[in-house]
């Protein structure tokens, strides 16, 4: 047998392996939900649920996401069943436009102007809770300028390199910048109920296990619009 082909039956067993070890622990919470609709929620959704709680933002009140593709689809979803008013912030019209669909109150295309001062104006100072999902360092900048005084920005993108801090800004607003990475198994539970209650669904699309490398290319450039969930056997 090649040696390619042992590693490739190698890294086959492993994923299923770590398939069945997550199939054991979201099954007590995640009951009514098809193993598809639960993927992309195990990641992404408690990613982005825990994300919303660190902004520590109330019903009510205002909270900004930055990037609503993958993660913030899902994060606008989660953010209307915790009564917050959404704005969303995005380079791409059609996902805008999905957002509006999914609830976002207000929508902003960053590429048209100033995206800092377009969300203080449509929240009338500022988001109370912004979230920045998208791995941009200019996203990074432009979050911490959609926060009012007293907000909390939470980062969860992972763009390499570094990102200035307006100082000033931080200090006299009394601004919190937080890191936010998945979350605890509370959190999942949590997450997972949501969508057990028909309350939060991620969109997605099916491939089989051997189109992983063509995915892998797709996301690379950018051509996948939100999850991929990749489908072999357990058996």
């Amino acid at each position: 047998m090649r040696r390619g082909t042992v590693r490739r039956l190698h890294q086959e067993r492993r994923l299923r392996r770590i398939h069945a070890r997550r199939r054991e622990l979201r099954r007590p919470y995640s009951r009514g939900l098809a193993s598809k609709d639960a993927a992309p929620l195990i990641c992404a959704g408690i990613t982005t649920y825990k994300g919303l709680k660190e902004t520590a933002a109330r019903p009510g009140e205002w909270i900004a996401i930055s990037g609503v593709g993958g993660l913030g689809h899902l994060a606008i979803q989660y953010a209307k069943v915790m009564g917050l008013h959404v704005c969303a912030i995005d380079v791409d019209d059609g996902k805008l436009a999905h957002a509006k669909r999914l609830g976002a109150d207000v929508v902003i295309n960053a590429k048209n102007g100033d995206a800092a001062a377009a969300v203080k104006k449509e929240t009338s100072g500022g988001a109370h809770g912004v979230l920045i999902t998208a791995p941009s360092l200019i996203a990074f900048k432009q979050g911490v300028g959609m926060t009012r005084k007293r907000g909390t920005c939470v980062l969860v993108g992972l763009p390499p390199g570094e990102f200035p801090v307006p100082l000033f800004d931080v200090v006299a607003n009394c601004i919190t910048i937080r890191g936010s990475f998945v979350g605890t198994r509370k959190d999942m539970a949590e997450a997972l109920a949501f969508a057990a209650a028909g309350k939060v669904k991620a969109d997605l699309e099916l491939q089989p296990l051997s189109s992983i490398n063509k995915v892998f290319d797709r996301l690379e450039h950018g051509k996948v619009a939100s999850r991929v969930v990749l489908e072999f056997s357990v058996g």
